[in-house]
């Protein structure tokens, strides 16, 4: 995919599919811009980029406060005048538990940052785009939110939730020649899914080993997921070979969602 010469904020850049997304884009030629809480880490992935002698902007940002996004989106087109590309990677797995023993306040973190956060980058960078007339939008999902995992109500509501944005979002924005997708991921080999199994493993009574059978039993692939083939589909998606694909939901699942 060519995405020369594109200009891409990437939330949740700092590891897991959030690092191969970026990798992805700047290998394919975007100028990348990395946003998340954790500097460090955001710092780690620019240099891995810098490393294929492509560009990365390291801006630290917090996606549930909307002055942080704003001067992440102001700081963007400072730097590289517009914006073609916006990837919302960010999230949080919140608690695992019965819906009967969640906090409010956990509801609202889980919401706040997956679902909430999603809306005011939408909001920021969107006249950018529609200034320019063109742009590309890509939520990462999951699969979690149409196959559902016991005990994570917050994470698979916020996950949903993103399907209907995108959808709805797309109408709104495509006679402006902006397109809007999700990615839904099924499990992807990682720590973070590491801490997932843990987590089911405490809830079901059972060994991180049966989890882990578990999670791979229904895929008709038999296997979990690689961080890349995220990417690729989103890179795909935010290159000028998807300029007919808007308000789709996007299964990156091994088979186990065929919805």
């Amino acid at each position: 995919m060519d995405l020369k010469n594109k200009v891409a904020i990437i939330t949740g850049g700092g590891q897991g599919i959030g690092r191969a997304i970026a990798l992805a884009f700047a290998d394919a030629g975007a100028k990348v811009v990395l946003a998340s809480r954790n500097k460090e880490n955001l710092e780690e992935t620019q240099r891995l980029i810098q490393a294929q002698n492509q560009e990365a902007l390291v801006l630290p940002t917090d996606v549930r406060n909307a002055q942080s996004i704003q001067a992440l989106v102001e700081k963007t087109v400072q730097t590289y005048d517009h914006i073609d590309t916006v990837v919302f990677n960010s999230g949080i797995a919140g608690p695992t538990a019965p819906l009967w023993e969640i906090h409010p306040e956990q509801w609202d973190e889980v919401l706040s940052t997956n679902l909430t956060g999603a809306f005011l980058l939408c909001s920021a960078a969107l006249p950018s785009m529609l200034a320019r007339e063109q742009g590309s939008i890509i939520f990462i999902g999951s699969g979690t939110g149409k196959h559902p995992l016991p005990g994570r109500t917050p994470y698979a509501a916020s996950k949903i939730a993103l399907v209907g944005l995108a959808r709805t979002l797309a109408h709104d924005v495509g006679p402006k020649n902006i397109r809007v997708n999700v990615i839904s991921p099924g499990p992807v080999e990682g720590e973070r899914l590491q801490h997932v199994f843990e987590k089911q493993a405490a809830l079901r009574k059972v060994s991180i080993d049966a989890v882990r059978s578990m999670a791979t039993r229904d895929t008709a692939l038999k296997r979990f997921i690689q961080a890349d083939d995220v990417a690729n589909v989103a890179t795909f998606l935010a290159s000028d070979e998807a300029q007919s694909i808007t308000g789709e939901d996007i299964n990156v699942s091994a088979g186990l969602v065929m919805v």
